[in-house]
């Protein structure tokens, strides 16, 4: 087995996705001495190693073949489990992404290993890869072993980790041109579009309100989206509101929703539960709002507010008009 960190690097419409950067970042930081490896699959023509890069990875596999262009989540599992088989990597990291989700349970049940979803912390004792993630409705985190089976493998939910580039990295890119394309035809990927959703908008946002229960009076609301107009931020919520007519599970912020990393996060009437407090720890700065001096969202917060949510945006608004 050698002794090799691989990072699935995902793209869409010819982009690395950040979750790759966020991925090879922690892999290095947890190595401890294992080779940190992205595998590429790309058309001919492309050159997407250039980006990855900048981030420091020990080597960048790349496969290249102009049917990877269009090629689908099942053949490009397949082609993985072929590369896998070769070099028999210690782990195996993928985003918890709706790609990612598709690919890593195929190439798990085609290498037979066991395969950990949504993990939100990552380390190594020795070579055993230790999985972090919440269990029981989320109020308890815990740590998942795969001490059997190899590769090691597990998904991470996209802004859960903080991407760092490095400078003077040198990367060794390796070609792979050898392997067998198993297509298939059931499938035919007709067009490739940019996804635009809600719940991306919230993940990427430099500026986000969080709406928690304490914030569900349809005043608050309208008070919430007036102040996020003025921000330029997005709105979030924490899972009850989810069933508001103004809102969906897109638009959820924690472990079963988004996590976010914005310049400012004003949260309003969440209390703190584990679930919303872990999809927004790499939040730079936390404004938070509630009634209750005890809610646990202000361990978590910069500035608090003990009060109404009401009063607080009415005067917020007064301050930026």
């Amino acid at each position: 087995m050698a002794q090799e960190i691989w990072v699935y690097a995902e793209k869409h419409v010819g982009i690395i996705q950040p979750v790759t950067y966020q991925l090879i970042t922690k892999a290095k930081k947890i190595a401890k001495g294992k080779k940190v490896v992205v595998v590429l699959f790309e058309a001919m023509n492309s050159k997407l190693e250039e980006d990855i890069k900048a981030y420091g990875p020990d080597e960048i596999m790349v496969v290249r073949d102009d049917r990877l262009k269009d090629a689908t989540d099942s053949e490009i599992a397949s082609l993985m489990t072929v590369l896998a088989e070769r070099h028999q990597p210690n782990s195996i990291l993928f985003g918890a992404t709706v790609v990612g989700r598709s690919i890593a349970p195929r190439l798990q049940a085609k290498l037979n290993t066991g395969l950990t979803s949504d993990c939100l912390d990552l380390s190594f004792e020795e070579d055993l890869l230790i999985q972090t993630k919440p269990s029981y409705g989320d109020n308890i985190m815990c740590e998942i072993i795969c001490p059997n089976h190899r590769p090691q493998m597990a998904s991470v939910r996209p802004n859960t980790f903080k991407a760092e580039k490095v400078t003077d990295a040198r990367v060794v890119v390796t070609e792979v041109t050898d392997l067998p394309f198993k297509e298939a035809p059931r499938v035919n990927i007709i067009e490739e579009t940019p996804l635009l959703s809600k719940s991306d908008s919230i993940a990427k946002a430099d500026r986000v309100i969080g709406l928690g229960r304490g914030a569900s009076d349809d005043k608050v609301i309208t008070l919430a989206e007036e102040l996020a107009r003025k921000l330029g931020a997005k709105i979030g919520v924490t899972r009850p509101l989810t069933d508001h007519a103004k809102f969906s599970g897109e638009d959820q912020i924690g472990q079963s929703g988004n996590s976010i990393a914005p310049k400012l996060l004003i949260n309003l009437g969440v209390h703190g539960a584990v679930q919303y407090s872990t999809g927004i720890e790499n939040a730079a700065m936390v404004i938070s709002v509630n009634k209750d001096a005890k809610a646990p969202i202000f361990k978590y917060s910069d500035f608090s507010y003990v009060g109404n949510s009401k009063d607080f945006l009415e005067g917020f608004l007064k301050v930026i008009q």
